[in-house]
């Protein structure tokens, strides 16, 4: 499934919410509670424990105080623990099947492990062996589940609840009754006892776990249309994959890139045992550590041509642009002296720079190296003064601190920053003309790609800051001094460790060794979790990457995606029909090619079992005409309410759009419901529904009523969906027409569209029903 903006509590077939669900709610409210006790009173005995060793003195030998140092030491890291899992405790839950038809034994999965005063488990460490059904069972392969159920909570409620169902007759009845998300939908599916029926369930089972338990090495494709569960079925297989292959992935990590905030926040929801410590969320404008861009490039052409692969012969051009020979040399003012390099020797420097092949401010030492000799040399000539070998060194260290000096080396071989180059790139109109005609851009890409400087950073601007970091490099005089400065310390404070233990008889005990006796005050990035450490680290290689909504990407963000992934162990999630970037796929083969050079297999998922007939009847119209190579996934439920569309007079959207919206939003009850739009009505809109919350807002997803651009709507669902002004959405970009077969699929029970026009064309279906 496309993740959900539903109800806490599902509805009824009928539509109202059903108390045996919200029941369900306030029991799982209650044991969550209980769970949030037991960690208050765990955490205050630690407290007290530590205190009193703290105050404890001993026998006051040096062994006493190494023993009450270690003591103290377990005690706080184990208040740490217990203080770090208060935002999440709780986020699972599994029903075993019993024997005999009786009810089998429940365990609540969590960050932690817990036990009651009598020792009886309260909730299972996620990592311990009793909770692997939770990551591992499928349908296909259940591990003797009956039902696995996702709690969504924030501070010490829950907000929600997400049930799968893996023997729906193992069931109570008032269980059954009180099935949540998509448990309810495939129970509802099941209950209508068919052979069709029976068929669609299978399929849908088959056809995830083929997704789930897809090998880890190589790329995996799963391609699905809307409401077929493909986002689910991979973050499924994402804690699959780290429970099932934790020592690989826990090292190195996994990255899961997201359309946008809100769609990353979903995920947290979906399964919020992902994203503590070995899961990096990140949208493609946050992969740059340092900058988090949420704005598009408001020209679809300059989208384009920044998402091109010619792209990275532009920059690598730009950066040897920057690479300089002055013919008439360089100058720097230094005590009264105007010392000077000749251009000859620019040129031999700049040239052996190059011929270093390194990127280029890792260069940058061999290029000032040469340079500053030359200055030296000539600072010595105008004194009259012999040059050794240390009088050399010493010289050119000082002529470095000279700011003219800088300067001038700066015109050779400047040290840059990729946002440095990229700003000073796209305002410069000639610099720009000489890379991107020797990337064989026109002068009408060109033009797309200028701007001024200071300009707010777009999304597409990431890889390209990305492509330019990897080609400057840094230089790491510093860092290596650093490094080896670290080394040395690191050497003596082992040592000095060693001498403790030997002294206070701890020594080959094998209760503490001098390595973790003398790191454990070391600095505190030694305690940072792996995904804690990704995050920070541009040139991190993640052990596994899941990117969703992938058709998306362009051929420069494969490349910024594929970089963080050496091992090339992907999860690809997507659907070609619904590409709106202008740089965007067209196939998967298209962009995973150049890449993998055709080493990826696919996955696709059929069934849809979200979206209503009725309204995926009116999508296909859409997609045979935007997509006409795409197979519409095979829709088995019926909504029982048709879509329509509501004409509304020309220039009065502002007066009668908010009865629809209420109209809409009172059907729907508890559930959620979108506004979608075209960004040139935001500013209408906001006037005409100044209660609801718009775009990227952090309580969009609680709010309910959200009104969001197509783009911003990607990959989330609603109970019912309201789109603005449909031939507005088509003309507004170049792939308008998938914007609209987006926007019309969020729904999963009621579509209303509304208009002041014609309604194009292809939603010639409502027309006729209008």
């Amino acid at each position: 499934m496309e993740l959900r903006q539903g109800s806490d509590v599902s509805p009824g077939p009928d539509g109202s919410a059903a108390d045996p669900r919200s029941a369900e709610l306030a029991a799982e409210q209650e044991r969550l509670r209980l769970r949030y006790a037991r960690l208050d009173e765990v955490r205050a005995e630690t407290e007290r424990a530590l205190r009193a060793t703290f105050g404890s003195h001993g026998t006051g030998t040096r062994q006493a105080a190494v023993e009450r140092e270690v003591r103290a030491d377990e005690l706080a890291r184990r208040l740490s623990q217990l203080s770090g899992v208060e935002r999440g405790l709780c986020f699972g839950r599994i029903d075993l099947a019993g024997a005999d038809g009786e009810a089998g034994e429940t365990y609540y999965i969590g960050r932690i492990g817990l036990r009651d005063a009598d020792h009886e488990p309260l909730l299972v460490d996620w990592r311990a062996p009793a909770a692997a059904p939770f990551y591992t069972a499928t349908p296909a392969r259940p591990r003797n589940l009956v039902r696995r159920r996702h709690l969504h909570t924030r501070d010490r409620r829950v907000l929600g609840l997400d049930d799968e169902v893996f023997d729906l007759d193992g069931l109570a009845e008032s269980d059954r009754r009180g099935l949540v998300g998509e448990g309810a939908l495939l129970a509802a599916l099941r209950r209508e006892r068919t052979g069709r029926m029976g068929d669609v369930v299978a399929t849908i089972q088959a056809e995830q776990d083929r997704v789930i338990r897809s090998e880890l090495p190589g790329a995996l494709v799963v391609q699905g249309g809307p409401g077929t569960g493909k986002t689910v079925a991979a973050l499924h297989r994402a804690a699959y994959l780290l429970y099932t292959h934790r020592r690989v992935l826990a090292r190195r990590g996994v990255l899961v890139v997201g359309p946008n905030t809100t769609f990353l926040r979903y995920i947290g929801q979906v399964l919020p045992s992902l994203g503590e410590t070995d899961v990096v969320l990140s949208t493609l404008g946050e992969l740059f550590p340092g900058v988090a861009a949420t704005r598009d490039e408001p020209d679809p052409e300059t989208a384009r041509v920044k998402g091109d692969a010619r792209m990275a012969d532009l920059l690598r051009h730009a950066v040897r642009g920057r690479q300089r020979a002055p013919r008439r040399g360089i100058t720097a003012h230094v005590d009264d002296m105007t010392l000077h390099v000749p251009g000859e020797v620019c040129r031999r420097a700049r040239d052996r720079g190059r011929a270093l092949r390194r990127p280029h401010n890792a260069a940058h030492r061999t290029v000032a190296a040469e340079l500053l000799t030359a200055f030296a040399r000539d600072q010595a000539r105008q004194l009259s003064r012999p040059l050794d070998d240390e009088d050399l060194r010493y010289a050119r260290a000082a002529l470095r601190q000279e700011e003219s000096v800088r300067a001038a080396l700066a015109e050779v071989w400047p040290l840059l920053t990729p946002q440095q180059l990229l700003t000073d790139l796209f305002a410069d109109p000639g610099r720009l003309h000489r890379a991107a005609r020797s990337a064989g851009l026109s002068r009408e890409e060109e033009r797309a790609l200028l701007r001024p400087a200071g300009a707010e950073w777009t999304v597409a601007d990431v890889p390209l800051l990305d492509e330019a970091a990897e080609l400057l490099g840094e230089d790491d005089s510093a860092a290596r001094a650093a490094a080896r400065a670290a080394e040395r310390l690191r050497r003596a404070e082992e040592r000095y460790a060693q001498g403790v233990l030997e002294i206070t008889g701890l020594a080959g005990r094998g209760f503490l060794d001098a390595a973790i006796l003398a790191g454990r005050h070391r600095a505190p990035e030694a305690h940072l979790t792996t995904a804690e450490r990704a995050a920070a680290d541009r040139t991190w290689a993640y052990g596994h990457a899941i990117v969703d909504e992938a058709q998306e990407l362009s051929a420069m963000a494969w490349r910024t995606v594929l970089r963080r992934v050496p091992t090339r162990s992907l999860t690809v999630v997507g659907d070609i029909a619904q590409t709106s970037s202008p740089a965007g796929a067209r196939s998967w083969a298209q962009v995973l090619d150049p890449h993998l050079g055709g080493r990826w297999r696919e996955e696709r998922l059929t069934v849809n079992y979200r979206t209503p007939a009725e309204i995926m009847a009116v999508a296909a119209d859409v997609l045979a005409e935007v997509a006409p190579d795409v197979e519409p996934p095979e829709s088995v439920r019926d909504g029982g309410t048709p879509p329509r569309a509501v004409r509304v007079v020309e220039g009065a959207l502002a007066a009668e759009l908010p009865p629809v919206v209420a109209a809409e939003s009172a059907a729907v009850g508890t559930g959620r419901l979108a506004v979608i739009a075209p960004a040139a009505r935001l500013g209408e809109l906001r006037r005409a529904l100044p209660d609801a919350v718009f775009g990227a807002a952090s309580d969009v997803l609680d709010s309910p009523v959200a009104v969001l651009t197509p783009v911003q709507a990607k990959g989330l669902e609603f109970d019912a969906v309201v789109v603005v002004d449909p031939a507005g959405i088509v003309a507004a970009a170049p792939q308008g027409g998938r914007d609209l077969y987006v926007a019309i699929t969020r729904a999963t029970r009621r579509l209303t569209v509304v208009h002041e026009g014609p309604l194009p064309p292809v939603l010639k279906r409502l027309a006729d029903a209008d």
